[in-house]
């Protein structure tokens, strides 16, 4: 299992506290950020166990799911339904990007 699918499960722990907080705003950003953080840790561990194309493109799916959940809780923060996110949320959300970019964009092999 990758180290990458244990902090994807963190980073859906924190969605989890938070969501509560929007949908008192906003319910339908609220489920909107729950779905696509839910589909950054199916679509992993999807990819975990593909192989060839379908793994990169399951990755590639994580990483747009991903930055789709970032923008929901960027959004909220713009829209002060949440104060701004913590230093430690920022770091695990970079970290993950970064993580799925490169298992999405892998480098070609030297010919």
């Amino acid at each position: 299992m990758l180290v990458i699918y244990t902090v994807i499960l963190s980073f859906v722990e924190d969605v989890a506290a938070l969501t509560p907080r929007i949908a008192h705003h906003d319910p339908d950003l609220a489920r909107q950020l729950r779905r696509a953080s839910s589909s950054v840790a199916l679509n992993c561990s999807e990819a975990m166990y593909a192989r060839g194309r379908s793994r990169t493109h399951c990755y590639g799916i994580a990483l747009r799911e991903m930055r789709e959940s970032f923008a929901a809780l960027e959004v909220s923060v713009r829209l002060r339904y949440l104060p701004p996110l913590g230093e430690k949320l920022e770091d695990r959300i970079q970290r993950i990007l970064g993580t799925l970019y490169r298992l999405s964009f892998p480098r070609q092999a030297a010919r």
